[in-house]
Formats: C-alpha cells, structure tokens, sequence
C-alpha cells in the first residue's frame, strides 16, 4: 500500500526557502481545525487543544488504511495567529492577548462521516475536554507569502517585521488573512535554535486591475 507523505508531495507548500519570502498559490485544503485564546505556553486550553487534534488526526490516518485501503504520514501542526492589536504578535509578545486556530491538514477523500467515527473513536479511548470544539472543514488562502524560520518561535518578530513592513508593500500587496504558521519541528526533541517553522501570509494586491 502507498503511503503518502504530504510534506513531501506538497513541497512547495511545506517547504519554504529559508533566505527569501517567495509567493505561492495555496489551494483550498481540508483541515481538523480548533479554536482558542492565550498563551500557548501557559494556557490549558491550548495543550487541550492540540491533544484533541493529534488523538482525532491519528484515529484518521488508521481509518482511512483500514477501510479506504488509503495511508498516508499525519502531516504536522499548523496554526493561524492573531490579535486586536497585532503588534502584540508582532513586537510586544503579549501571548496572553493572542487568539488561535490550531489545526492539522486532512486528505481531502476524508468525509464527514469518517470524521465522526474518529471522533468516537477518540471520544472512547480517552477524556479529551477540547474534543466538542473541534470540526472539520476546508480552508482556502489563495496568494500568499511564506519564509522559512530557522529558531525560536519568540525569535520570529524581526522577519514578520519585514514581512508586513517591507516585503509586502514593496510588492503591492496588503495581508488578506490571518498570519499562519506550519510547525516542520517537534519542540520536544528539537533545541529552539534549530526549530523549523513556516510562515505564511496570504495576501492581495492593492490594485484591483493588477
């Protein structure tokens, strides 16, 4: 049986070069998707978060082989971050001010109907409080702007500085969307200063006849 690595067919998306921001057109994709507020490092509510999304992600991939004869590599977190003041995302770090869509990407031949035996499924297995906010649903971003961060997460503010301040105007576009990031490292095993993070910012351009 084949077993598709998303990371590796979508590498275009997955994979951002590290030393330029480079335009690309990201398709509507099916996610497990969660929403929240607060610090990531502090909040429950965010560890509930991404526990309920990994135990549903994974109660998936083993459905889709066992009766879809279809496998596939869980593909990994992703997230989309925001603020009233986005400065206190930017610059400030004031994490307690932030809010969140946790998610993690889903093959599109997933129904509705496989989503809710996994969810069952998870419900069975174990006591996961963040489960009833979870859905699944399509996202779509369309033009966007993405680098490869190499570091800490808490070291990002200088490239989404020159992201939103210089890369973006300088090309004539303006953000159309929610800041997004792709988690390419696991922060258990991996040392901050080598932490591989894709960031992402759909955009658009300020003319409209362009």
């Amino acid at each position: 049986m084949l077993k598709i690595d998303f990371k590796k067919d979508l590498k275009h998306l997955y994979n951002p070069p590290a030393n330029r921001f480079a335009l690309v057109a990201v398709p509507p994709m099916q996610f497990l998707m969660i929403d929240g507020a607060g610090d990531p490092n502090t909040a429950p509510a965010y560890t509930q978060a991404v526990e309920a999304l990994y135990a549903v992600a994974y109660k998936l991939k083993f459905l889709s082989k066992a009766q879809l004869n279809q496998d596939y590599t869980v593909p990994p977190l992703e997230g989309l971050w925001w603020a009233a003041d986005m400065d206190s995302f930017t610059t400030r770090l004031d994490k307690d001010a932030w809010q969140w869509t946790m998610m993690i990407m889903t093959p599109d031949w997933i129904s509705a109907n496989l989503y809710a035996q996994a969810v069952a499924a998870a419900r069975q297995a174990k006591e996961l409080p963040a489960l009833s906010g979870l859905r699944l649903e399509p996202y779509a971003e369309g033009l966007s702007v993405q680098i490869l961060h190499r570091g800490s997460y808490d070291a990002e503010g200088p490239t989404l500085h020159r992201l939103h301040h210089e890369f973006i105007p300088a090309n004539g576009y303006t953000p159309n969307g929610k800041h997004h990031e792709i988690y390419l490292s696991d922060p258990r095993r991996t040392a901050p200063d080598q932490l591989k993070t894709a960031l992402r910012q759909p955009v658009k351009s300020v003319d409209p006849d362009h």
